[in-house]
């Protein structure tokens, strides 16, 4: 009987010792997953998080308000969506634009073509340089007394810019419309002591060419920029007596300093204005007063 008891209790302990080894050998092939399952969530709390996108950087930009700065404001949804907050300061002058981005108060500027910014850098000792052209702004002749250059008299009041780009620009649109003529080789570079032949004895002054739209009732004719033209609600297809043809050099452009010229947000700027949908906003909204230079 004893031995009966022994045979039972040894299977019992055998059967038990079994069971026992089964369960540690699924606990211990459990282990490595849960191991590699811990390690991973260790390691992801371990390594750094995403780099967030870089803060957006603000591109401070003087311009004229008609058409620049409302070609910036047209851009500036694109370029908030491409990191750059666009702060646009708009100027009723042509001086203090170049000045403030040559004393860093301004990162760029767009209002001004080449030879005038050409004149002021020597003018003011100034180091500024063109980044890229956008669009040209066709001079015009405007008047508030004749419908036509024909009917202009002898004696007939003129005023035009009086700084040196914009004024030898104006000579040489009036001897183009055939009312004076230059001295040879003259070209835009001219001035009223350059003035050969004045048949019709024109008065011709020189006034800061912000003013001349504000002079037009004073004077028989005037010879406006386009964006002043533009600001005073003339529309230059329409009122302007004579006007530059689409071939005019005088391409409007984006202006900076030496030291910040290739810029990342200066290039994102460029490539934003220099677009189809641009060229389309251009066409539509000014309507041939401003021409696309791209």
């Amino acid at each position: 009987m004893k031995k009966q008891w022994l045979v039972v209790l040894s299977l019992v302990f055998a059967l038990t010792f079994v069971l026992s080894a089964c369960g540690e050998k699924k606990d211990s092939a459990a282990s490595p997953a849960a191991s590699t399952a811990a390690g991973a969530s260790t390691a992801a709390s371990a390594s750094p998080a995403a780099s967030p996108s870089a803060a957006p950087v603000t591109l401070k930009i003087g311009a004229t308000a008609v058409p620049h700065a409302e070609l910036l404001e047209y851009v500036k949804p694109a370029l908030a969506k491409e990191g750059v907050n666009l702060e646009i300061k708009v100027f009723t002058d042509y001086v203090l634009p170049n000045t403030q981005v040559a004393e860093k108060q301004l990162d760029a500027n767009f209002f001004q073509h080449i030879p005038y910014l050409e004149q002021q850098n020597k003018d003011r000792n100034l180091k500024l340089v063109k980044v890229a052209g956008i669009h040209i702004e066709p001079f015009g002749i405007y008047s508030s007394k004749i419908k036509k250059l024909d009917e202009l008299k002898d004696g007939a009041k003129v005023a035009i810019p009086n700084d040196p780009s914009n004024g030898g620009r104006a000579l040489a649109l009036l001897e183009k419309a055939g009312l004076i003529k230059l001295k040879d080789g003259v070209g835009i570079n001219g001035t009223v002591k350059d003035i050969a032949e004045n048949k019709k004895n024109l008065k011709i002054t020189e006034q800061e060419a912000a003013m001349l739209p504000r002079v037009l009732g004073e004077v028989d004719i005037a010879t406006i920029n386009t964006n002043y033209a533009l600001e005073a609600k003339l529309v230059p297809t329409k009122d302007a007596l004579f006007i530059e043809q689409s071939d005019s050099p005088y391409v409007n452009i984006i202006v900076a300093r030496e030291d910040n010229k290739d810029s990342e947000a200066l290039k994102k700027l460029v490539k934003a204005l220099q677009t189809e949908d641009v060229k389309k906003f251009i066409a539509d909204k000014y309507q041939g007063a401003v021409v696309p230079a791209f």
